[in-house]
């Protein structure tokens, strides 16, 4: 099998990287860390049409928003991705909310605003009754889009930021207000044929980018899997009540739903809600289920791309923990162009990289987030050790990194 692996950042080198244990990988964008593993070109029609591949896997949400998947099938490939109809989930935060809606999925009260005085007001009434609102910006903000204001006055400058000051640019020039939820949050990515799904084993990501989640939100600063409170009665009651229904709704829209559903849920008082919706695996999660799982994802994700039924998700055959390591500064403002100095991984350890750069000789800082140190053991606190012992064996000037993951 030959599969095209499509973008530069930790996600796509944790996809490669598995896909290549059952086929033959090469990566479009790509990254100097990546191409120390993958052959990586910037021209991707000009790779699929030497490389011929049987199965290509978007991995950021943007191109897939922009409409790839569907220039890719106009081709006659095979894609793992949703369509630019499905891809809606994250392009829209306004209409990822009204399906579930619609489809009677379990999730927190909301509006939707495009004007900014008419949302600062329904929040003011809102905390004039007790509530309590996260801010989320409707379009795709990179993982940064929903906000955690501490009270009324935050809430009413995050809709100022991103509704006039355009902090997000243009995701931000519809935002939906939410009432708080109060819960544990967990990662569910499904793999869906249009009809069909199965799940892989749930990770649990930390968005803060300080210890005990504190700080501004983030793409992602860690994970681990499995989430083990996340029991196999909640997961059954997830898919049975935020999977199921959503994929159904968007049948009926006439929506050919192939890709992954990813479903940011949280438990509240044991019964799951949902957050949102993505259209991608989620980074850094996918870095550590990829570490987790066994043999079989690249079939799974060839049949679903195809729309044949399904096999069985891989099984877990360990635990992973990533830590991710940023650059000083990230989610602000952030250095760049910074020497990484790295060892060789053990065996019981791996880097996937990100936003790194090269100067020729050595790897770079690009990006806020650099690369995600992995470790893997027979359990979470093995998988933990090893995943901080591969992070404190990295250096550039600045890193940062949380020191609480997977605890």
């Amino acid at each position: 099998m030959r599969i095209l692996v499509v973008g530069s950042g930790g996600r796509e080198h944790a996809l490669a990287w598995k896909l290549s244990q059952e086929a033959e990988v090469v990566v479009s964008r790509g990254n100097p860390g990546i191409a120390r593993e993958f052959e990586c070109e910037s021209d991707l029609d000009a790779l699929c049409e030497r490389f011929e591949p049987d199965l290509v896997v978007v991995g950021p949400e943007a191109p897939l928003i922009e409409g790839l998947a569907d220039r890719l099938r106009a081709k006659g490939l095979a894609v793992y991705g949703p369509g630019e109809d499905g891809a809606r989930h994250e392009g829209s935060k306004a209409f990822s909310k009204a399906l579930m809606a619609r489809a009677g999925v379990p999730t927190s009260v909301f509006r939707t605003f495009e004007d900014p005085s008419g949302a600062k007001r329904y929040a003011e009434e809102r905390y004039a009754e007790g509530k309590q609102l996260v801010v989320k910006a409707s379009g795709a903000a990179m993982g940064k889009g929903a906000i955690l204001p501490p009270d009324l006055a935050g809430v009413l400058e995050t809709i100022e930021d991103l509704m006039v000051r355009k902090t997000l640019g243009e995701a931000g020039a519809t935002v939906v207000l939410e009432e708080r939820l109060m819960g544990r949050e967990f990662s569910l990515m499904s793999v869906c044929n249009g009809p069909e799904f199965v799940s892989l084993p749930v990770a649990q990501d930390y968005k803060r980018v300080g210890d005990g989640d504190t700080g501004p939100n983030t793409g992602g600063m860690g994970s681990v899997c499995p989430a083990d409170w996340v029991t196999p009665e909640l997961i059954a009651r997830t898919e049975e009540r935020l999977v199921a229904p959503i994929l159904r709704a968007m049948r009926e829209a006439g929506i050919d739903y192939r890709g992954t559903l990813f479903t940011g849920a949280m438990a509240v008082d044991g019964e799951p809600y949902c957050i949102e919706y993505n259209v991608r695996f989620g980074d850094p999660e996918i870095q550590s289920i990829a570490a987790a799982i066994g043999d079989g994802f690249a079939e799974l994700l060839l049949r679903a791309a195809r729309g044949e039924p399904l096999p069985p998700a891989p099984k877990l055959e360990r635990c992973a923990v990533s830590v991710v390591l940023a650059s000083a500064g990230y989610p602000g403002e952030y250095r760049k162009g910074d020497l990484i100095s790295l060892p060789t991984p053990q065996e019981d350890a791996r880097y996937f990289f990100a936003g790194v750069g090269s100067d020729g000789v050595g790897l770079l800082t690009q990006g806020g987030r650099v690369l995600a140190a992995t470790g893997v053991g027979t359990s979470v606190a093995e998988a933990r050790t090893a995943a901080y012992r591969a992070a404190k064996e990295v250096s550039f000037e600045g890193l940062q990194y949380r020191k609480d993951i997977a605890l």
